[in-house]
């Protein structure tokens, strides 16, 4: 059997396009996303454990970097709407949360 001869040819990985179609389709930028404020909130400085504390002391440093977050509003009304369980999200704790959404029934009900 012959073994062919290794070509000095590279192979394109690309798939042919044609000049007026761009050969990657742009991805949305994250201006038009849902969570674009994310980008912009204190917690990017941090590692995500600290947002979810097993203590009361750690809730409260959690609620210290939200303190003056440009986006703490964004956050807390995203955790309320997707009804996250878990973690510190807008400076409000899991029990905070409920506590809140229980208030908002009973307000529009």
């Amino acid at each position: 059997m012959l073994n062919p001869k290794p070509s000095n040819r590279k192979l394109s990985l690309r798939t042919p396009s044609h000049d007026s179609e761009p050969a990657v389709t742009p991805r949305p930028s994250d201006d038009d996303s849902v969570t674009s404020w994310m980008s912009a909130g204190n917690c990017r400085n941090y590692p995500p454990a600290v947002f979810f504390p097993s203590d009361g002391v750690g809730v409260d440093r959690a609620r210290k970097i939200c303190a003056d977050c440009p986006v703490v509003d964004q956050c807390l009304e995203y955790a309320l709407e997707h009804r996250i369980e878990h973690g510190v999200w807008g400076a409000c704790s899991e029990r905070e949360r409920r506590r809140i959404l229980k208030r908002r029934r009973v307000t529009t009900g």
